[in-house]
């Protein structure tokens, strides 16, 4: 089942991506051009999402499989390291809000130094070369105002989105004794909001108590 929801979300972000690229046309005084762009940005946070459910063994039963859907879906997110992910994920899951937490700012809790500091942490020189390398192939096809709008904004979008519903609201400060030992809260019950606007990761309380259930499962989970 995880093998088949990946390969969904895949083929979603890529058909969508191909299409906009292709025949979409940028104009900011249409309202299509940023539903396009919404529609993409939540793509590319289901394409993370499948990333990150791999980092947990949830892809697949077999290893080697589960390791490729994660190598892949990194680097296609934003030419990203799966294995250095790995690394800083599972730190998360050990030091949750402290300063060994990775994903975790002990200095500040303003949302964008926290972000910032949070994109710096997980961007390396060579994804640089990476997503430059690649952003000028595309350009031999593709209109360079449309990779802007339809191939990198919405990536970054994501990114802001992945950043405020799955590690800030759940894991600033104050933390209470009810997110203990995770430091982790979770969003009111509302299946269709966490879907929404995070695949169920607002549920983080339950993320973190059962790393090994599935994004498409965490709402069971839920009280």
């Amino acid at each position: 089942m995880g093998i088949l929801i990946s390969s969904i979300i895949f083929l979603l972000w890529f058909s969508h991506l191909y299409y906009s690229l292709v025949y979409v046309e940028v104009n900011l005084k249409s309202v299509i051009t940023y539903i396009h762009i919404l529609i993409q940005t939540y793509f590319y946070t289901g394409l993370f999402i499948t990333a990150h459910d791999a980092m947990h063994k949830t892809v697949s039963k077999n290893l080697f499989i589960n390791n490729l859907i994660g190598t892949i879906t990194s680097y296609l997110y934003a030419g990203m390291s799966y294995k250095k992910l790995k690394v800083n994920h599972f730190k998360h899951h050990k030091y949750p809000g402290s300063e060994n937490d990775p994903d975790f700012n002990i200095k500040t809790q303003n949302f964008f130094i926290w972000w910032l500091t949070f994109l710096i942490r997980y961007s390396s020189i060579v994804q640089l070369i990476i997503m430059g390398l690649a952003f000028n192939v595309l350009k031999i096809w593709v209109e360079e105002i449309k990779l802007w709008f339809y191939w990198v904004i919405p990536a970054f979008l994501s990114s802001l989105q992945l950043f405020y519903f799955g590690t800030y609201l759940p894991h600033k400060k104050p933390h209470t004794d009810e997110m203990e030992p995770h430091k982790a809260r979770s969003q009111i019950k509302n299946h269709l909001w966490a879907m929404i606007t995070c695949y169920f990761f607002g549920y983080h309380y339950e993320h973190h108590d059962k790393p090994f259930v599935p994004w498409w499962k965490l709402y069971q989970l839920k009280n």
